[in-house]
């Protein structure tokens, strides 16, 4: 590896601060352990040559700022980003060292968990080195995949994290090119923005220059209408806010903004108060979206002196990313294709399909045995079936006359040394055949001849599983005896005590466990007999194979047991008896669910009570941390409810993100729900991890009845979230008077301030609930001493 150098200062020495913001305040959140030795060895930055990577620099993207591309350190086996300037300079001056390595000495140190880390300089060719984030650019994800609402919430909270950080330090540092191709997103789909180039110079540069030079990079859609109105002023903050407005515009609708329209259209569109067009935005979309294009709008308003700030914005996005959490996955459900053959069965001969030949008459075969008959009277060798006659797909006349049943014809031609275990093109055998079509007689016939009682077809079909299949004890008694395995598997793993405890076939089953057939042999997802048999229901199959040994608890490989899919399909008498064979009935499958949370979560009444009384767990939680009350309140199973109440289930468990069955029931359930979760004594006033209670969850639903309910059982109607709003905070930015009233006849104070100092009028004003805010005047504070005036209407593309 070449050396590296570091700026031209013999005095320099390590920086002490790495880690630290420049305002001393944070620790070293993000920072990497390679930086940090870079930093005490070299000063920092660190300094790179071409020499330190591998040969093969793999081009990521290119842009105005240069091009990107995706290397190997040498030394370190470690992927990175190096960010090229646009001349492409392979060697650079001294002047461009120091230049570069000045404006990254200044991106180095910004360490925090939604910021690109910067490593270094690197002189050949010039550029910046940072960290290589797994998934690339928002800009490339948007146009390429279906992002969740989830997602899409949390990448614009995250922004909002990164735009308020930089926003915070001393002295605040704008980054004036937010837009989907700097944000980028790492292995976990979590953000990092990226790209502070621009900020220096354009926070010394005239409006005009921003247009310009903006109009070059392509990212006139993010510029602010005050840089076209008033351009001899330098970007403020506001700057950034509706960059990001914009941001969220794309995210919500997955759309570029302005599509088809030029840059002087832009410009003067936006000027005039025009914004991306609200078309897309559908009543469809949850609650949480329409409020969040709310806030877009007043990130995009005209005034920049409106416009929220970072602090203010992080607030919100945290609150919506909240709420649209999704609680609660259901449970998988099994579905357990019935395994059938995919063969036609051979039954006659003009319906045997592409097989047989449709020319082929009876004269056909009579001509074949003569030919057969005549070369054995003569004593000379009988010859191959290819020598004689074969049809297509290599079906032979032994074939053709196992599939007519013809006893004496096929016992003539082996009499004359026909080969008895000719293959057809997907491995039919004349054994094959007579077993598919029940002949016991033809497969004596066959196997007395020496036919191979285990030759399969090509998806490994057996004449034995053929046998199970059809129930045909007697063929499978045949078949055994003449070394049959009795455990031979098909390609997916089924052997016949697994197509028989499908079929509910017994007579089989009991022949085969008689010949030492394994019940514990799994299939390729890792059932068992047992799991077959239960998860069809059949009772007596069930019986025989707990009798015969079958492991009760043997788990598949998403870890479910036969007892999750007889409770799965509601198959009451097969869980009675596994239930008193000894299963256990708190065995978890790969997501944490046990028999009585799929029972729960499924409404099954009589297979809750019955795991119950034998002894099934009430707090078991999920791996999402939910127990079978929360199911059954998430999925409004009243009887199931009062059910686990009386049987003494935690009504206050905390699940996911803390989530009590009553704050599932305010946010997601009926009304009637809530009210029975209260009558058994559930915690109105219980917060989850944010605060939220389960009132403020009702209000922000807008579930008038539940918000009475909640009142009633004394629920606390000044609980705060962690950002400090109470429920009137949350009624007042919905604009719902009604409850609002409610809350206020329950003793709610109005003039309680939220974490950043706004009061619920305040709220309703920011989001121009004009019913809302007609009431709060009348109850509150004058308008005047708020600040501030309603917020002028805006038009849109």
């Amino acid at each position: 590896m070449g050396p590296r150098s570091r700026k031209a200062d013999s005095s320099s020495k390590p920086s002490p601060g790495l880690g630290r913001s420049p305002t001393g305040s944070l620790g070293p959140q993000g920072a990497d352990p390679m930086a940090a030795g870079l930093e005490q060895c070299l000063g920092s930055p660190a300094a790179f040559t071409r020499d330190d990577f591998d040969g093969h620099w793999h081009w990521l993207a290119s842009g105005g700022f240069g091009q990107v591309f995706q290397v190997r350190h040498r030394l370190w086996g470690t992927e990175y980003a190096v960010k090229c300037c646009p001349c492409g300079q392979w060697e650079a001056t001294s002047s461009d060292v120091d230049c570069l390595i000045e404006e990254a000495a200044k991106m180095e140190k910004i360490k925090f968990q939604h910021i690109v880390s910067i490593y270094g300089v690197c002189r050949q060719p010039l550029g910046i080195v940072m960290e290589f984030m797994t998934n690339g650019s928002l800009e490339k994800m948007l146009p390429t995949h279906s992002l969740s609402w989830q997602l899409k919430f949390r990448i614009i909270h995250e922004t909002s994290l990164a735009m308020n950080f930089l926003h915070s330090i001393k002295p605040p540092l704008l980054h004036l090119d937010l837009k989907p191709s700097n944000i980028l997103l790492d292995n976990n789909m979590h953000v990092k923005i990226s790209d502070f180039g621009l900020s220096k110079w354009m926070e010394q540069s005239t409006g005009m220059q921003c247009i310009q030079r903006s109009a070059l990079r392509g990212t006139l859609s993010y510029i602010p209408p005050e840089m076209f109105l008033e351009s001899n002023k330098p970007p403020g903050r506001k700057y950034d806010v509706y960059s990001f407005a914009i941001i969220i515009w794309e995210l919500l609708t997955q759309k570029k903004p302005y599509s088809g329209f030029n840059t002087v259209t832009i410009v003067v569109q936006v000027a005039a108060g025009m914004r991306p067009s609200l078309q897309p935005v559908s009543d469809e979309w949850p609650g949480e979206a329409q409020q969040m294009v709310n806030l877009m709008r007043r990130c995009w308003d005209q005034d920049p002196k409106k416009r929220p700030c970072f602090p203010d914005i992080t607030v919100e996005t945290d609150m919506l990313l909240s709420l649209l959490q999704s609680p609660v996955a259901d449970p998988e459900s099994e579905a357990l294709a019935r395994k059938v053959s995919c063969k036609l069965s051979l039954h006659r001969p003009r319906e045997v399909s592409e097989e047989v030949s449709p020319q082929l008459t009876d004269s056909d075969l009579g001509d074949y045995l003569k030919r057969v008959l005549q070369l054995s009277d003569t004593g000379d060798p009988v010859p191959s079936d290819e020598g004689l006659c074969i049809y297509e797909n290599k079906v032979t006349p032994l074939h053709l006359l196992v599939v007519q049943g013809s006893v004496e014809q096929v016992r003539l031609l082996l009499a004359h040394g026909v080969h008895v275990d000719c293959r057809t093109a997907c491995g039919y055998t004349p054994l094959l055949i007579a077993t598919q079509d029940q002949q016991p007689d033809l497969c004596a016939l066959l196997l007395e001849h020496g036919a191979d009682a285990n030759l399969a077809d090509e998806e490994g079909w057996a004449p034995l599983h053929f046998a199970a299949q059809n129930g045909d004890d007697r063929t499978a008694r045949l078949l055994l005896d003449h070394g049959a395995h009795v455990d031979a598997q098909e390609h997916e793993g089924w052997t016949p005590l697994h197509l028989a405890a499908q079929n509910n076939f017994e007579n089989v089953a009991r022949l085969l466990v008689s010949r030492q057939a394994d019940p514990n042999v799994r299939e390729a997802e890792g059932k068992t007999p047992l799991h077959v048999a239960a998860y069809f229901g059949h009772i007596s199959l069930v019986k025989l194979l707990t009798g015969q040994g079958a492991e009760l608890d043997a788990q598949q490989r998403n870890l479910r047991t036969p007892l999750h899919l007889a409770v799965e399909r509601g198959k009451v008498r097969a869980i009675q008896h596994l239930l008193k064979s000894g299963v256990a009935p708190d065995a978890l499958d790969q997501s944490g669910y046990s028999p009585l949370h799929l029972a729960a979560a499924r409404g099954k009444y009589l297979i809750c009570k019955m795991l119950l009384r034998y002894g099934a767990s009430l707090e078991l939680p999920t791996q999402q941390g939910w127990t079978p009350l929360h199911l059954a309140a998430y999925k409004g199973h009243l009887e199931i409810i009062h059910l686990l109440a009386e049987s003494h289930a935690d009504l206050g468990a905390p699940g996911g993100m803390k989530w009590t069955p009553l704050h599932l029931a305010a946010r997601h359930g009926e009304e009637v729900v809530v009210l029975a979760l209260l009558q058994c004594g559930a915690d109105p006033s219980a917060a989850e991890q944010s605060g939220w209670t389960p009132l403020h969850l009702a209000v922000q639903r807008g579930a008038f009845l539940s918000v009475i309910n909640l009142l009633e059982h004394r629920a606390d109607v000044h609980a705060r979230n962690k950002v400090g709003w109470t429920p009137a905070h949350l009624a007042a930015l919905k604009g719902d008077v009604s409850i609002l009233k409610v809350l206020v006849e329950a003793g709610a104070q109005l003039d309680i301030r939220d974490g950043v100092g706004c009061t619920p009028l305040q709220l309703a004003l920011q989001n121009q609930k004009q019913n809302m805010i007609a009431f709060l005047e009348g109850k509150g504070p004058p308008l005047a001493t708020l600040g501030g005036t309603e917020p002028a209407a805006q038009t849109e593309v």
